[in-house]
């Protein structure tokens, strides 16, 4: 089977006789994936319904689930493209780690190990439900970004409370010179009052 007559898009509504036909061979839960239809990706053989998986995004994690084929001597072929696109739609989402309960030597091959308990604190509350073994690959170091934003955040929030002491600090000697300049308007004009006081006294005599 070569890639070439192979072609992978998004679900659309056209597609939802093959995929029940899929389901329900599979004895799944046809009308709860049927209202989750956007979540799957299709593949086509020469233009004709070949397979299909899904994937799941949610926050940082994406779950891939529900993957069966018409015929399987196209699967691994299938999933080579599932996972370019798994790959950018993950990269588009900000995603950290990939989830599946499928069982696929593929899977592994391509990086997916077996969920240990400490990953399995990451694992998103919603999934925790589904039963059957995990297995994970991570895309990018969660801990590392999160401590990089972390310390960005720190230094801008550093940055923020210089500058806003500045502006304060710049603010106070405004109103400082503020002062100065009334206090010394208002010298002159008392200044001035005496001095026209004094002066018209002194005329009236």
């Amino acid at each position: 089977m070569t890639v070439t007559s192979l072609k992978v898009r998004r679900a659309n509504v056209d597609d939802l006789t093959a995929l029940r036909s899929l389901w329900l061979n599979m004895k799944w839960d046809a009308a709860a994936l049927e209202s989750r239809l956007t979540e799957f990706q299709i593949v086509e053989n020469n233009g004709e319904f070949a397979g299909a998986i899904g994937v799941q995004l949610r926050q940082t994690s994406v779950l891939l689930h529900s993957e069966d084929y018409t015929d399987f001597a196209v699967a691994d072929a299938a999933r080579e493209l599932f996972w370019e696109r798994i790959q950018k739609l993950a990269s588009n989402h900000g995603a950290f780690r990939v989830w599946t309960q499928e069982t696929s030597p593929f899977w592994t091959r391509w990086g997916f190990q077996s969920a240990n308990e400490e990953i399995l604190q990451r694992l998103p509350n919603e999934w925790k439900s589904l039963e059957g073994k995990w297995f994970t690959l991570e895309l990018k170091n969660e801990d590392a970004i999160k401590a990089a934003l972390g310390n960005q955040f720190a230094s801008f929030m550093a940055t923020e409370k210089q500058q806003t002491n500045q502006v304060a600090a710049k603010a106070r000697k405004i109103t400082n010179l503020i002062t100065v300049i009334g206090f010394i308007i208002g010298i002159v004009g008392i200044s001035i009052a005496a001095y026209l006081f004094l002066h018209l006294k002194s005329a009236g005599r």
